[in-house]
Order: C-alpha cells, then structure tokens, then sequence
C-alpha cells in the first residue's frame, strides 16, 4: 500500500468513527490528518500556487454571455476545459449540462460537484469584466463563473498531485439554476443523467468562506390580470388590470412575515398595456416566495393568494366590467437540511479550519436543493474572496484571500470521496 493510499484509509477509518459519535473534534483531526499527508499537501499547494491563473479563467468565462436557457456557448467551453483537465467520459447530457468524470478504484461513495453556467442576466448584457487591483467588476464575475473555474482548478490539483480517491468524483457544469431555470439542470441530472448513482452532493456558489447545509424552499408564480380594456378618455371607469396589479403589490407588500424562520416575498417583474392613453387590456407581475421552512412557505402563499383576491375584488367595486385574475406556477423548489453533526458538514468546517480559514454557517437556495430533497446528502461551499452586487450589473468579487476556497474545495473533494 502506497504511503497516500495508506492515509487515504486512515481517514476513512477516523471518518467512521465521527459518523457513529457525531464528534467534530474527531472530524477536525481526521481532515488535519489528511490535509498534512504529503500527496494531499502537494494538491493544496498547487491550488495555492495556480489562483492567479484560476482568476483569470473566472474572468474569461465572465466574459462568456450566459442567459437563461442560452448557456450552450459557455457549456461548450466547459466541455473542452474538462477534457483538458482530464476527466473521463466528458458530454454534455439532453438539457445541456456539462458532465465528467475522476474515476476512483471503487464505484462508492459517489460524489457530484457542480456550478451552475447561467447567469440571471438577459442576452445583449455587457459582461466585460473590469480589474481595479484585487477587485473584479462585471454581470457575474462571481456568481458563477468562480465556481466554474474553481471545478476546474480542483481537477488540476488533484491531477497534478497525483491524487488517488475510493470513490468517483463526477464534476458538473449545470444549466437553469438561475431565474426561471427551476434547477431543470439539477432534475435531469439526478433523475436521468446520473440517476441512483451520486452519495454526496457539492454545490460551489456564492462568495466567502460560507457552508449551506439548509436550503430554502420557493415558489415562484406569474399572476396575469385581464379586463376588456379600452380608450382611456372614451372609457373611462372601466375595471383596469393595472389598477387590480397596483393594489395586489401594495398588499402583499403589507403581509408579515416570519423573521425566524426567515420567509420572504419579492414581485419582481410586472409588465402589461399597450399604449399610454389606453385602458390595458392585460397587466402582469412575477412573484417569488421562500422560507426555510415548509409550513411557513404554505402560509405565505395562501396570504398571497388572498391578496390578490382581494385586490381583485376591490377593483371592481364601483367600476364597469370586471378584472379576472390566473395564477401559473412557474418553479417550485423543494428544501431540506442536514443536521449540524452531518459527517458532510463536519467534514467542511475542519476543511476550512484545515485550509486558514473561518467557516461561516449559511442559508440558501442552490442547485444543492434538489438532490437534497431525494434524500442525497448536500451542501454548498462559498468560493472564498468576497462578492457584492450579485445579481446586478455592478456585482463585484474582490479576490483577496480567494484561494482559501480553491483550497478548501479540493480537500472536500479528496475527503467526501474516501470510504
């Protein structure tokens, strides 16, 4: 047995031990162990040493345009990085994810690491990216072109390492995990693409040294009004679905929410009419709703329901003709946690520790969802550096300390995908 191969095992052994006592103080020594053997050390080392060149690829792929449900050009360019890198069985699956594979020496445990291609922002959008020293601005230079180039740098590590694992790791570039993508990259890929295959789920998004392994649960609805419209001079006083959209934001901007658990509401587009001078016809908004837990979603959605109810009710009052309201589910995400004493999350805060870093506890809602809600154990791992603006034109990730995520993500890696 080699001398890797032998830490490797030793590892996995402390690992068990933490699985049946829950102890982190054991988990933080098996990664510390791991961390120092010398194969390990030399992967986290040319993390390390390969940043400035991660960035710039971060910077490239920025650059890539990537809207929702147009991700093929930059899901091309994925597909020649990983084969590049050296993973095996490189395709890109029927809804477009980019898929490859590290063989280990056996079939279990499973791991899956993805980042997401596509970004919230619509086609024409300039995405060059500007540098100011450590700082990169640009529509998603961070969010989620770093954990695309982080995927990357990890299987270049772990290559040029020499890095042997039990397991396999499957690296993923996904589609629809933005907007109305309603993770459909996520659905394919464990209910088609790797279905009844993966163990252990890592999703790499978002800024900083943050571990999600709680995952926030949304729906998301299109509310159309309509009404028969008319001159705006020549009818006026009919029923108008802009009257009946108005009031129905006004009142769902009116409905308490939780603060704990934290549940929200956004409305975040509207549109409708035709002409200034005319009475519209139709009139639209797009609503989003979350919560970290499952009853206080269904509470929210039924208040939101009675608001717009209402509002439709109160426009009518008094006016000609009547303003008729449908609702169209646009996405539902399902949500799900893991408890605090998770090997999984466990295992990522001694990562952390292990790499010079402060482990952050988070919320989310990521591609990490899905798998969750299958029973796959998941969580999701920030990129190191610090992100503003996400989802902005002006979002902004300034790279300082940003290796502390390329690092981190690989001793994941090694260690999800030992037995």
């Amino acid at each position: 047995m080699s001398s890797v191969s032998f830490v490797l095992s030793g590892f996995a052994a402390l690992l068990a031990a933490t699985q049946i006592s829950g102890g982190p103080a054991q988990a933080e020594r098996a990664v510390a162990v791991l961390a120092n053997s010398p194969a390990v050390k030399a992967a986290l080392a040319g993390a390390r040493t390969g940043e400035p060149a991660t960035v710039d690829l971060q910077v490239r792929l920025a650059q890539i345009p990537a809207p929702p449900f147009k991700e093929s050009v930059r899901a091309q360019e994925l597909r020649r990085l990983f084969v590049e890198a050296g993973l095996k069985n490189v395709r890109i699956d029927r809804v477009g994810n980019v898929v490859g594979d590290r063989p280990g020496s056996l079939p279990h445990p499973h791991v899956v690491i993805a980042a997401h291609l596509d970004t919230v922002f619509p086609e024409g959008t300039d995405v060059r990216v500007r540098r100011d020293g450590p700082v990169l601005h640009g529509p998603g230079v961070g969010d989620d072109s770093r954990g695309l180039a982080m995927l990357v740098a990890a299987i270049r590590a772990m290559n040029a390492a020499n890095i042997r694992t039990d397991g396999p790791l499957t690296f993923v570039a996904d589609v629809g995990e933005e907007g109305l993508g309603d993770l459909r990259g996520m659905k394919e890929l464990f209910d088609v693409t790797l279905k009844g295959q993966a163990d252990r789920f890592v999703a790499v998004d978002g800024a900083g040294m943050g571990i999600a392994s709680t995952f926030v649960a949304s729906r998301r609805y299109r509310v159309t009004f309509s009404g028969p419209g008319g001159h705006s001079f020549g009818d006026f006083g009919l029923a108008s679905p802009v009257d009946a959209l108005a009031r129905a934001v006004t009142k769902i901007s009116a409905i308490p929410v939780p603060a704990e658990p934290k549940t929200t509401f956004n409305v975040g587009r509207i549109g409708g009419g035709t002409a200034v001078n005319a009475i519209p016809a139709d009139a639209w908004m797009e609503l989003d709703l979350r919560s970290a837990d499952r009853r206080a979603l269904a509470a929210l959605d039924a208040s939101v329901k009675s608001a717009i109810s209402a509002a439709v009710s109160e426009t009518g009052a008094g006016r000609r003709g009547a303003v008729a309201v449908k609702s169209e589910l646009l996405g539902e995400r399902p949500g799900g946690a893991l408890p605090a004493d998770s090997p999984l999350v466990l295992i990522a805060r001694a990562a952390t520790h292990a790499v010079g870093g402060s482990p952050i506890e988070a919320i989310s809602s990521s591609d990490a969802n899905y798998p969750m809600s299958l029973g796959i154990p998941s969580i999701e791992l920030a990129t190191g550096g610090r992100g503003a603006g996400t989802h902005s034109i002006n979002e902004s990730f300034d790279t300082t300390n940003s290796a502390l995520g390329t690092e981190r993500l690989v001793l994941v890696a090694i260690a999800l995908a030992q037995r």
